[in-house]
């Protein structure tokens, strides 16, 4: 999941955003070209949002299906679910590949992106990009939202029965390590859903207004109030991608050991060859 949420800003900030600032002449600006660049940034950003509704399924089951999380939590299933989330994120953006045509051809080299008419007006078209924001981000607001809100209500209800267990020993309850466990994941699963909702919403507002308004998606009039707010809901969009891996990652405990693992071999290594 850290390296789908690391292809987002490579293909969004560092293939289109700077490319488009400093290197607006490059090859990388041939149509072809750029019409492969925007498809692989919705495939980069499907990956990460479905591979962060997969984690939340994975924590899901692990805490309230004990039944099955022996068969599912296993690295083996893990494998399977990535690799089918890497193909259907690719196979689902194909179509964004075709809906580019040149904004100039200079010596018969087509150049740059610019959005067919079509594509705001073709049934087909307009059908597509309906499903694609169903896909991502719609539906992953409910999975994150529904699947994070039975895991906390899970947690809170086995809390109490802990407690009644324990007996009312209040030096217990407060020394209770499995408690303070539970309250980390509580805090934990709140953060992931407010932080892809949040970042997401701004996004998911203007698609809509879209479809109800004369506004179109890649305007470049930054006096416009509504490209203003699509620009920051695209800036968000990516954002999130860099709170996901640290909520996910850098939050879990074995993950930062072996991150300073990482830092601290290479001085080992020459603290080593010192000593030799």
């Amino acid at each position: 999941m850290a390296v789908a949420d690391l292809i987002v800003p490579v293909f969004n900030v560092i293939l289109y955003e700077i490319k488009e600032a400093y290197f607006s002449h490059s090859f990388l600006n041939y149509t072809p070209i750029c019409s492969l660049v925007i498809a692989l940034i919705y495939m980069s950003l499907d990956c990460s949002v479905w591979l962060t509704v997969t984690f939340t399924f994975d924590r899901f089951v692990a805490i309230c299906c004990q039944s099955l999380r022996s068969k599912y939590c296993t690295m083996k299933t893990a494998l399977k679910v990535i690799t089918a989330v890497f193909i259907l994120s690719i196979l689902e953006n194909i179509p964004f590949y075709f809906i580019f045509e040149p904004r100039e051809v200079i010596n018969d080299v087509p150049w740059y992106c610019y959005v067919k008419s079509s594509f705001y007006t073709s049934p087909t078209w307009v059908a597509y990009l309906w499903f694609e924001t169903f896909l991502t981000p719609f539906a992953p607001f409910v999975l994150i939202l529904l699947l994070n809100t039975l895991t906390i209500k899970h947690i809170i209800m086995a809390n109490r029965f802990r407690s009644k267990l324990r007996g009312s020993n209040t030096e217990a309850c407060q020394t209770d390590q499995e408690t303070e466990n539970r309250r980390k994941s509580i805090i934990l699963l709140v953060a992931i859903s407010g932080n892809f909702i949040f970042l997401w919403m701004i996004n998911l507002v203007c698609f809509i207004c879209i479809q109800f308004t004369d506004d179109q998606f890649l305007e470049t009039d930054y006096n416009d109030s509504f490209t203003i707010a699509s620009r920051s809901g695209y800036m968000l969009r990516c954002l999130s991608t860099c709170t996901n891996t640290f909520i996910y990652a850098v939050s879990q405990r074995h993950f930062r050991e072996e991150l300073k693992n990482v830092i601290a071999r290479p001085f080992l290594a020459i603290a080593n060859i010192f000593k030799l």
